[in-house]
Parts: structure tokens; sequence; C-alpha cells
């Protein structure tokens, strides 16, 4: 449990925001589950700019003008990295920039959600950048507009298994959500770069999350791919540890989620492309800066067995104050690309910089 209690205190790097600029937070999948409506609790939401002057200089934009324009904006409501989206809800941040927001709940695969955004179905959706970079690399007409957060993905295993590090997974058996999913390809990049074959050197096997601690108990696998609120709350028990996370190395100060947007929305309403991008941006740095306020907005979408409390230490654990885009955003996303190469997701002939060109916009630049 380590690893999850020394990120619950981390400070705010000022010169990480700084250099990052903006954006919003969270993720999600895909293949619509429900569609939900909220009312507003206020329209002055308190946020403290000073150190986050970039930021405060896109807020200050002017909001839409005439009735209020509305967008459906996928998510995935169990995801607590995504309680920013709430917060959008309950403090006002979407009726600010004169939107009404439909939060539509999605589940199902990522080719399902991203075809969604690009034919109109929805207007914006949240989701996993190595989830979504190989669809976009096949030309979803969707654009990413910011980053929003890290901290979505963990390894897990029992506290005496004698997995203590991620190089300990070599040889193991290691149970995954998805085979296709963001945290198999991103622990998978992390093995390779350290001279594993994670194809050949450890054994991956697909569990529902409800049967996962039952493969721990007979011994199936000695270790599990999570992501919160499922992984913290199995680390209040002392039978589990953090072996390793996306927040752990150079990655601490990286985005993993991303938010996409509707590519003909991007065209041919750009102040309407700028206006959801700044409210979730706004949103993020509510949360990065409340979250306490975040949890509570989150509580009503999380398991009963996670607590108020339980809810703010992960709000806390997940890197809100992250948000980059422009410059900051397009080398992360070519990053990302180059690591894909490496575990060959991506095609070994694709320009990763003009890949990131390709698929960043630049909302407040329209």
């Amino acid at each position: 449990m380590s690893g999850h209690n020394k990120r619950d205190n981390a400070l705010l790097d000022r010169r990480t925001l700084l250099r990052a600029g903006a954006a919003a937070a969270f993720a999600a999948p895909i293949g619509v589950f429900s569609a939900q409506a909220f009312p507003f609790r206020t329209v002055t939401p308190n946020i403290d700019f000073s150190e986050f002057p970039i930021c405060k200089t896109a807020s200050d934009a002017a909001p839409l003008t005439g009735a209020p324009r509305k967008l459906k904006l996928s998510w995935n409501a169990g995801a607590v990295c995504l309680a920013p989206l709430p917060v959008a809800i309950d403090h006002g941040f979407f009726q600010k920039q004169n939107l009404d927001v439909e939060l539509v709940n999605y589940s199902g695969s990522t080719d399902q959600l991203l075809e969604a955004i690009a034919t109109g179905k929805t207007d914006a959706g949240l989701g996993m950048a190595l989830r979504w970079l190989k669809p976009l690399e096949q030309g979803f007409d969707v654009k990413i507009a910011a980053g929003t957060h890290g901290g979505c993905m963990r390894v897990l295993s029992r506290t005496n298994s004698g997995v203590d590090k991620l190089a300990d997974l070599k040889g193991k058996i290691v149970g995954v959500g998805d085979l296709a999913g963001p945290d198999k390809n991103f622990f998978s990049i992390q093995l390779a770069k350290q001279g594993i074959d994670p194809n050949k050197d450890v054994d991956w096997r697909v569990y529902p999350a409800n049967l996962v601690r039952l493969a721990f108990e007979k011994g199936e696998v000695q270790a599990f791919l999570a992501g919160d609120p499922i992984a913290y709350l199995w680390l209040k028990d002392p039978a589990y540890k953090e072996v390793a996370s996306n927040l752990d190395g150079d990655y601490k100060d990286k985005t993993c989620c991303i938010v996409g947007l509707r590519g003909s929305l991007v065209r041919d309403e750009p102040q309407v492309a700028r206006a959801v991008t700044q409210a979730l941006l706004d949103a993020a740095m509510f949360t990065s800066q409340n979250p306490d306020k975040a949890a509570a907005s989150f509580q009503p979408y999380a398991p009963k067995t996670a607590s108020l409390p339980d809810l703010e230490a992960m709000v806390r654990y997940h890197t809100h104050h992250h948000h980059p885009t422009g410059a900051v955003l397009k080398q992360e996303l070519k990053a990302y690309a180059d690591d894909l190469k490496l575990v060959s997701v991506f095609k070994p002939s694709t320009d990763t910089t003009k890949f990131a060109e390709r698929i960043y916009v630049d909302v407040f630049g329209l």
C-alpha cells in the first residue's frame, strides 16, 4: 500500500502546471448504457487562479451567446478519475459557458465510442490515450483537445506473493480485464523497456472484475491490473499491495486520459469546441483544489463500499492538476505513439510527429 499512500498528499507542481497550460479531467470506454441530465447547484464556482495564470486567460474568454447550446458528452460513470464531470454539472462550469450538457454513460468497445463521436451520436468523449491512439491512427474523425489527468492504472498483488516490482511479473500469470486494454498496453510498454518481452514472458489472462479476488485466492494469478475505485478499495485490505502504477518514474507528470471532440464540431462550431474544453479545464482545476467537493459530486456513482474519505483520497491520488494542451500535449501524444511501437500496437512506419499533429487541435487558437 505504500505506492497508494505516498501520493495521497502530493502537492501541485507549479512548473508543471504552467508548462502544461490547460484542459480537463476524465476517461471513458464505449457502447451506450444510459443517458443522464443534472441540475446545477451554483454558477459561481470558486477557483484560485494564482497558480494558474495561463488558465485564467483562457477562462476569461466570453461564453457562448443565445440559448444554451445542447451537447452530448460520453463518459464512464464508474470511473472515479472522471469526478470533474459531475463537478462540472454540480458547480456550474458548463452553465458558465452557456452549455446544456447531457452525460451519456458508455460501456463496450473503444471503436464504438469513437464512431459515436465521429458520426455525431455524441459531441465529445473522454477516454484513455493508450486505448484511443490506435483507432485514431486508423482515421476516426475525432480531434484531441486536451489531456485530463494521470493515475488511472495500477498493478496489484498479494502482499506475500513475491511480486514486489514490475520486473517480477516475468514468468507470472497476470489477470487483466481486457487484452487490448490501456493498462495492459501501458505495463507491457514498461516491461519492454526493461528488456522483458510482454508477449512471451508474461501469461496474461482475462478475468471479470468480480472474479479476480477468487482467482487470487485460488492461486490462478499472481498479479492483476486494475483502476480506481476497485484498486483503491482492494488496497485497504493489508493482504494486497500496489506493485506499480502509471504515476511511476517519468510518467508521474504525464496525462493518461484525453478529451476527444467530434471533428465536424471543431470545424463548424469552433467556439462550442472551445467552450466545452474550457468547462472541463475549469472543472479539473476545481477538482485539484477541492478534492472534498469533487468526492461529494462523484459519490452517487461510486460503489456503496467507498466512503467519502475514500473517494477524496482517490481524487487526490489522480493528477487532476496536470491537464496539458498545446506543444506539451502533442509531445505526450507522440511519446505514447512511440511507446506503442515498442509493443507492436503501432505500425513501424507511422510518423509519430505527424500523427500527433494530425489528431491534436488547439481549440483556444481557432
